[in-house]
């Protein structure tokens, strides 16, 4: 949606509700990153126009911003798809077939790590561990744990997520 910023400039994104999280942390000190996250969970990524808003609205650099946006892993710089997959890779997962499974992820999806189907369904984020050891292999769609998969498993629950849309 558009609107005009607090610059003036005509804007890609409605920032009223980041304008509340700015007014709420204005002249808290070390809140950038709350700040950061409120904004990722208003637009589900960080658009470098979000970044350059917080910058101004902060007055900060906007390589200061990004610089502390890209130092973290919690944040995205892309749209994630309605449905974010993250497939463990951790040590037990690796070991108990985690590769048949992103495997069988990208043979249903045609994505890879990182990647978002062209339907903007579904987003692959394979991680280094999802703390789930004993359901290995593991993953998480949207906070909800899958364990103990198998390439058929994997299909079926994304055939399933697929008829619900």
């Amino acid at each position: 949606m558009c609107c005009e910023n607090k610059c003036g400039e005509t804007a890609r994104y409605d920032y009223k509700e980041l304008d509340k999280a700015l007014d709420e942390y204005k002249g808290v000190e070390g809140s950038l990153i709350t700040i950061l996250q409120k904004a990722q969970d208003i637009y589900g990524y960080l658009p470098r126009e979000g970044i350059e808003y917080v910058a101004r609205a902060l007055k900060l650099k906007p390589a200061k911003v990004y610089g502390v946006a890209t130092f973290y892993t919690q944040f995205r710089f892309e749209p994630v798809g309605k449905y974010l997959i993250m497939l463990c890779k951790g040590t037990a997962c690796h070991v108990n077939g985690a590769k048949s499974i992103e495997d069988a992820i990208f043979d249903e999806l045609e994505i890879a790590d990182g990647e978002t189907t062209k339907d903007e369904l579904f987003t692959l984020n394979c991680v280094a561990c999802l703390g789930c050891c004993s359901l290995s292999p593991v993953m998480m769609i949207n906070g909800e744990t899958y364990g103990l998969l198998t390439g058929d498993k994997v299909r079926e629950i994304i055939k399933e997520l697929r008829i619900e849309n």
